[in-house]
């Protein structure tokens, strides 16, 4: 268990964004945005974002794909379940979710070691060990160690009979383009996420080029997400991620002339500071990273965020926080509720952004150390 974040609030329920921004009229880069600044809050549209940016300032972003990782089950004893398949293991092993069917919208606690879940297609899927075997309240662990047997492998499993995870706040079944960001869509190669990487979803290509044209650069990295629908407290699953050596020194070069890192996703602050040193330096790193940032491990690499918004009392606050500080953080979320803001995947966006650039204002970057930058 963990300490729980200083920013408290209390969700409405109607304030869960039930559809994509697409089906209420919206483009993806229409959705609303709350720009925390230093001293003031201000309410703009997603497609506004390079008005808080400057030349020199970095936005990274996640490149992982989603997978269509929800696949109905049927148990021994309990029947109908949905399978959220999470995380591939290095032995070939999966970590998995059982929830009710039909809707998931409810952990399964009941099943036992050794039971074996029929899956589409004349797959298996054998329930090996509990993870984690207790949890910090004293509950059985929701997720399972297991061996999944399945005719062509589980991508294919995943491709044929698999949808994209979704929770009770929905209205409906999305296809899995819905979820993926403009930023998968050029990394096909990196299907691995659980989960959207959501916070890259409202960006479009034409905003992605306006804010190149006006001298924003742009890295990448990759972390694949498992599911999200951790316990109150909990810390966040291990993830496979990986920082290249491109994005490592073109953090280091921002800081450097003075600009702003800000990541994209929480995703994205968990990769760059895992692989970041005490310095504040990044190197290229790849691996398993079960890193928590919070006030044990307050922010290195980043000095801004782009993000959603996210549950009460959710450790992914404890990272908001790090970067930006706890009054900013509580600040922007009171203004959220108060202006009716949306929360999770197809929500509103929130941009934390508590440093001014080091640099003068004065001072220009030449097309030359932009072109260094991004050899």
């Amino acid at each position: 268990m963990i300490a729980g974040p200083q920013t408290h609030f209390t969700l409405p329920a109607e304030l869960a964004a039930a559809e994509p921004p697409e089906a209420r009229g919206l483009a993806r880069d229409g959705v609303r945005l709350l720009a925390a600044l230093p001293g003031r809050i201000e309410h703009a549209r997603f497609h506004d974002l390079g008005n808080y940016l400057r030349p020199g300032d970095l936005l990274v972003v996640n490149t992982s794909a989603t997978r269509a990782a929800a696949v109905d089950g049927a148990h021994p004893r309990l029947g109908a379940v949905v399978v959220h398949l999470s995380t591939p293991l290095d032995d070939g092993g999966w970590l998995v979710e059982l929830r009710t069917a039909p809707s998931a919208d409810k952990p399964i606690r009941d099943a036992d070691a050794g039971e074996i879940v029929a899956l589409p297609g004349e797959g298996r899927l054998r329930l090996l060990q509990r993870y984690p075997l207790m949890t910090s309240a004293g509950e059985p662990g929701r997720l399972w160690l297991a061996d999944i047997e399945a005719p062509g492998g589980v991508g294919s499993l995943m491709a044929r009979h698999g949808r994209p995870i979704r929770y009770g706040y929905l209205s409906g079944q999305w296809p899995l383009d819905t979820y993926q960001t403009v930023f998968a869509a050029e990394a096909p190669a990196e299907p691995g996420s659980a989960e959207m990487p959501s916070a890259g979803r409202p960006f479009s290509a034409r905003l992605v080029t306006q804010l190149v044209s006006s001298g924003v650069l742009f890295a990448s990295i990759v972390l694949h997400a498992g599911v999200s629908s951790l316990e109150t407290h909990e810390p966040p699953l291990a993830e496979r991620y990986a920082v290249p050596a491109r994005t490592a020194m073109l953090v280091n070069w921002t800081h450097r002339v003075g600009g702003r890192v800000v990541a994209v996703g929480t995703t994205v602050t968990r990769a760059l500071e895992s692989a970041s040193r005490p310095d504040g330096s990044v190197v290229a790193l790849q691996g398993w990273t079960d890193l928590v940032v919070g006030p044990d491990r307050p922010a290195r690499a980043v000095d801004g965020l782009v993000t959603g918004m996210h549950d009460p009392d959710a450790s992914h606050l404890l990272l908001l926080e790090a970067v930006a500080g706890p009054d900013l953080v509580q600040a922007a979320y009171d203004a959220a509720l108060d202006e009716r803001y949306l929360w999770h995947e197809f929500g509103d966006m929130c941009l934390l952004l508590p440093h001014q650039s080091v640099r003068r204002s004065q001072e220009i970057l030449t097309t030359e150390q932009l072109d260094d930058a991004a050899c």
